[in-house]
């Protein structure tokens, strides 16, 4: 005899199928209770029982009396779905809708073109019978926590202020400041569990998890806008929720990172510590405690914290096993956004080893440096392939530079500590490496400009201004390399062959033509052609100042004026050009170029004052070298001279 639809199917498939839910919810109980390990595995083989179960129980017509275990049954396998997966999709939810249009067949309805968002609030507003209260609030709970996952806060908002006002009759009361979701699922009325109903994780746990999430996910999103005390309070308010030590170090590394923004780096390492407290294994935050110790001046702790996080990421620790109990909807999987990603993000130990190289090499440390940017290098000569895996970092979302310049900031590091045939040695290695990588000639054009507005030729544009960009980084590299090996050369005391390296910067440097009509840059690549100025304006006044020593004065004030034309004003051309001019003994033009370039302040680093953008660590170096190094002796025998044409009224 065929059954009616909306008929309950026979008492003993019923009860079958209750006692085969129960049976597989127990398992998982005892597989809970054997720690996290063996819960992982039995949630893998839980998820497709409970599957299999559903789709017998679905293959029958929707009916009242079955409904309250058919929603049951779905919501534990729509928790192993959630629980064996690295993180939500949304498309997976799609249970739940077939779950909620099964209710609307039983009550004789149909409504297969409602949005997920419509289904809800019509089975909410609808469906009066009591047995299906508590299992459509537990489905509506997980249904939540795919929307967070999807920081869908508002579809979250409008599904709770649904399952409030069906209970209360009412809007949940919200007070001044306090967040309206938040306030929502603290509000939220866990349903009493029936005895014959036999979940894996209760309603109230999810809540408890919801609640953390949500309160997190809304404390980075608000850091992210800028809204610090709003994240701040979030935060907090997640940092006392339902999560895993793992999670709970996280939340505290996101306030350690919130409290540095807000300018108030000791409460900063507070939270920061806390979180490595926590879990000595979230990595991020020593990275971050780093960081802070670097804004506050404290260099030996922020490099002891540098040191001790490459360490930890050398042995490669296991991870670490949660003290809390196992719960298949976790906040982790919960909360995905671009600023947790980019807060929490673990660093390489290449990444890592770069940072205390480059650390050390500003702050003067030249030795430690040099031991760390070779360690460096090891890894890097390990790692590259082909011919052009020199320009790229091992890994693209580090922080990693370009590994042309970290090659260059070596040899900077290796010449300040004296070794430079070492220097000299690297340098070459950056040059072999862009032979062939670099036009004969390069222009940049007007037409290159990016657009500020799309149009078809738009990405052409663009293709051919990221070209170009390449192609300017490659001559850049190469230059400052020559121009290392040409100072390298100065300290070994052999001044033609630092001429012959400086000239052959210069002559890459022809490639490109800065100066004269036409070679104006765009605006998108103005950075690019300020350091190549700086390399031009550097390797002639390296090369001029070696002209000096090999007695080529002409020769050497012809590079001082070019230099002055790259760079007007510059102290360093300046004094080098007063100087030649002085050894030519063309003393009035000496002492008349001395009052037109140098008699305007200097900045610390010799640089006219308001004068260019900071250029690459690097170049740091070659700038110190190229200073003029006998200025006070140069003043005086101008004020000398000076004096003495202003007593004779016949010179």
């Amino acid at each position: 005899m065929k059954r009616q639809r909306g008929a309950a199917p026979e008492p003993g498939c019923l009860r079958a199928w209750a006692a085969e839910s129960e049976a597989l919810a127990g398992r998982w109980r005892a597989a809970r209770r054997a720690g996290p390990r063996g819960a992982e595995a039995a949630a893998r083989q839980q998820r497709g029982a409970f599957g299999e179960l559903l789709l017998r129980m679905r293959g029958l017509p929707a009916a009242l009396p079955t409904l309250p275990l058919e929603l049951t049954v779905l919501y534990n396998s729509l928790l192993f779905v959630l629980g064996t997966s690295d993180r939500v999709i949304e498309g997976e939810a799609e249970g739940i809708r077939q779950g909620l249009l099964r209710v609307l067949e039983a009550c004789g309805s149909s409504e297969q073109d409602l949005s997920t968002e419509e289904l809800w609030q019509k089975v909410l507003q609808e469906v009066t019978d009591e047995t299906l209260r508590a299992p459509l609030h537990r489905l509506g709970a997980l249904q939540a926590a795919w929307w967070l996952a999807a920081s869908r806060l508002q579809s979250v908002t409008s599904l709770f202020q649904l399952l409030s006002s069906v209970e209360d009759s009412g809007r949940v009361p919200c007070s001044v400041g306090e967040n309206e979701l938040l306030a929502l699922l603290k509000a939220w009325k866990v349903p009493a569990e029936g005895a014959s109903m036999s979940l894996v994780q209760s309603a109230e746990d999810l809540k408890e998890t919801l609640c953390t999430a949500a309160a997190f996910l809304q404390g980075l999103q608000e850091m992210e806008a800028g809204n610090l005390p709003a994240a701040l309070s979030l935060l907090q308010e997640a940092a006392g929720g339902l999560c895993s030590k793992r999670v709970l170090a996280q939340i505290y590394t996101c306030l350690g990172c919130c409290a540095r923004q807000m300018g108030k780096p000791q409460t900063a390492l507070q939270h920061l510590k806390r979180a490595l407290q926590v879990d000595f294994q979230c990595l991020p935050a020593l990275y971050h405690v780093a960081a802070v110790y670097q804004e506050l001046g404290e260099t030996d702790v922020e490099l002891q914290a540098l040191g001790l996080l490459y360490e930890a990421l050398e042995k490669k620790p296991p991870s670490a096993a949660s003290s809390s109990p196992y719960f298949l909807i976790r906040t982790e999987l919960l909360v995905h956004t671009p600023i947790h990603t980019s807060l929490l993000r673990h660093r390489q130990p290449s990444e890592v080893k770069y940072l205390l190289a480059q650390r050390c090499l500003q702050e003067g440390r030249v030795a430690d440096a040099v031991e760390h940017y070779l360690d460096f290098l090891a890894v890097l000569q390990e790692g590259l392939q082909q011919q052009a895996g020199i320009l790229v970092p091992l890994d693209g979302g580090s922080a990693l530079p370009r590994i042309p310049e970290a090659f260059l900031e070596a040899a900077s590091a290796l010449q300040q500590d004296g070794r430079h045939r070492d220097a000299i040695t690297v340098c070459e290695e950056v040059i072999s490496r862009t032979n062939d990588l670099i036009p004969r000639m390069l222009q940049v054009e007007e037409g290159l400009e990016q657009p500020e507005s799309p149009s078809p030729g738009t990405g052409l544009a663009r293709g051919l201004l990221s070209q170009k960009r390449e192609s300017l980084h490659c001559l850049t590299w190469r230059a400052a390399a020559y121009l290392h090996q040409g100072w390298a050369w100065v300290k070994l005391g052999e001044n033609k062959e630092a001429v012959t390296q400086f000239s052959r910067c210069l002559s890459e440097l022809l490639r490109f033509p800065i100066c004269g009509p036409g070679a104006e840059p765009t605006g998108n690549l103005l950075a690019e052609v300020e350091v190549l100025q700086k390399i031009r304006l550097l390797s002639l006044i390296g090369r001029g100042a070696q002209f000096l020593e090999l007695g080529k004065h002409k020769e050497a004030l012809l590079d001082f004026h070019y230099g002055l034309q790259v760079s007007p004003g510059d102290p360093a051309a300046a004094s080098y050009l007063v100087q030649a001019l002085w050894k030519l003994n063309r003393r009035q033009e000496a002492a008349a170029q001395w009052q037109k370039h140098l008699a305007r302040p200097t900045g610390e680093d010799g640089q006219q004052e308001g004068q260019g953008r900071p250029f690459p660590l690097y170049l740091v170096s070659c700038v110190k070298q190229a200073a003029f190094p006998q200025r006070e002796s140069l003043a005086g025998s101008i004020q000398d001279y000076l004096g003495i044409t202003s007593q004779d009224p016949f010179s």
